[in-house]
């Protein structure tokens, strides 16, 4: 993907599932008129989850994900099936694809009940239909059956192609879209300041992917963003004659930007605003208080959405577990997981300490946070702690009172 495409954590996730050689490739070629995925007669051609961009309007940019079929078999097949299933965790919406010769199935029917348990909403595909004709009362009775609205398509000739976009549209989470960075705290002609430190982790010729979405939303909604860094943050301040609404820093400028920001101006964090957009504010509050409980020899999972090369003094392995340990005072175990994967086991956690997800859907970061919610495991994000620490999370989430914390699920 460009450096100027959409990026892929703000895209509607549409998870393509069914069992092999249902024709799930064939279908995503289709529906993003390309031929993107590999199409082939051999069962199991897909073996990981593929991730292919696409535009459905006026849905906006979305993103195809091809997975493997359902009904692998073998010691790999189950490896492909688990991962298969993962997807369901960043699956906004999801297409069952099935052969319309073999109809829908046991198979077909169980991952109907896990994308209920999960509330996906759900399209069938029968494809192939190109193949064998089948009769409105059958129809009807897959309809029944699967408790959903039935489409008849043919990745080969294109027949329903426009059809499953179409119910796609209708049935997309009215939420979706919803989800805030600034646009409920800031006015046209607002100005906005953004503190944006430049270290050695700072990608070279541009800004990290938190800061370049809070300018756009600020542009979106009319507002004036400034951007400086932590050490010309009291020369800017001084320079303008309108009092800013809102100061955002790094978090690990924080301390700094605390003390220079004045108290009538709200101040709060990239990471935080993203806590709020992409997972359950209030949640990741509670996570950060329960820090106090912590006690000798307890583990605390490190989880990043993405993967990085580790430095000498990288934010999640080396300084939040600093920080951790001085503020507890207590002898604490440190384990990491980053990417795609999260945890198996995390009933051995006494916390989770989460990134700010920029990477992820909103969609896979909740369904992290009631991972650990249900397992009685705090969660917190990187911004929140870190504001915790330095004694200014309640100056950090004033601005947030009275505007929507976003923890619909």
């Amino acid at each position: 993907m460009s450096l100027n495409s959409t990026p892929k954590s703000v895209r509607t996730h549409i998870g393509i599932f069914g069992k092999r050689n249902s024709g799930k490739s064939s279908l995503i070629n289709a529906l993003s008129n390309q031929d993107i995925s590999i199409v082939s007669d051999v069962k199991g051609t897909t073996t990981d989850p593929v991730f292919r961009p696409i535009e459905i309007l006026p849905i906006g940019p979305c993103v195809l994900i091809d997975t493997a079929g359902i009904d692998d078999c073998g010691e790999l097949g189950e490896l492909r099936i688990k991962k298969s299933l993962d997807v369901l965790d960043k699956t906004d919406i999801a297409l069952l694809v099935s052969d319309v010769n073999s109809g829908i199935l046991k198979e077909d029917l169980d991952l109907i009940k896990k994308f209920k348990v999960k509330n996906i909403p759900y399209l069938i595909v029968l494809n192939k239909s190109d193949t064998k004709k089948i009769s409105t009362r059958q129809l009807e009775e897959i309809k029944e059956k699967t408790s959903s609205n039935v489409v008849l398509s043919s990745a080969s000739t294109n027949v329903g192609i426009d059809k499953i976009k179409e119910e796609i549209i209708k049935i997309i989470p009215r939420n979706k879209n919803e989800s805030l960075l600034v646009s409920d705290l800031v006015e046209e002609n607002d100005l906005v300041i953004l503190v944006t430190p430049i270290d050695k982790s700072a990608p070279k010729g541009r800004l990290i992917l938190p800061q370049q979405q809070v300018i756009r939303d600020c542009l979106d909604n009319n507002a004036i963003p400034i951007v400086t860094k932590e050490n010309t943050l009291r020369e800017t301040l001084n320079s303008i004659s309108k009092k800013p609404k809102l100061v955002i820093t790094d978090s690990q400028a924080f301390s700094e930007v605390d003390k220079e920001t004045p108290k009538d101006i709200p101040l709060t964090s990239f990471s935080i605003l993203f806590a709020r957009q992409k997972g359950d504010l209030n949640e990741l509050i509670d996570g950060a208080n329960a820090i106090n409980n912590l006690k000798d020899g307890d583990t605390i999972l490190i989880a990043e959405g993405c993967t990085h090369h580790a430095q000498d003094d990288d934010i999640g392995r080396i300084k939040i577990p600093n920080m951790l340990k001085k503020k507890t005072e207590k002898d604490l175990n440190f384990e990491f997981s980053s990417g795609v994967s999260f945890t198996e086991d995390i009933n051995k956690y006494s916390l989770v300490v989460h990134c700010g997800a920029c990477m992820m859907n909103r969609k896979e970061m909740l369904s992290r946070i009631e991972k650990a919610k249900s397992h009685n495991v705090p969660i917190v994000n990187y911004g929140i702690l870190i504001a915790f620490v330095k004694g200014i999370l309640e100056r950090s989430i004033e601005i947030f009172e009275g505007a929507n914390t976003n923890d619909d699920k």
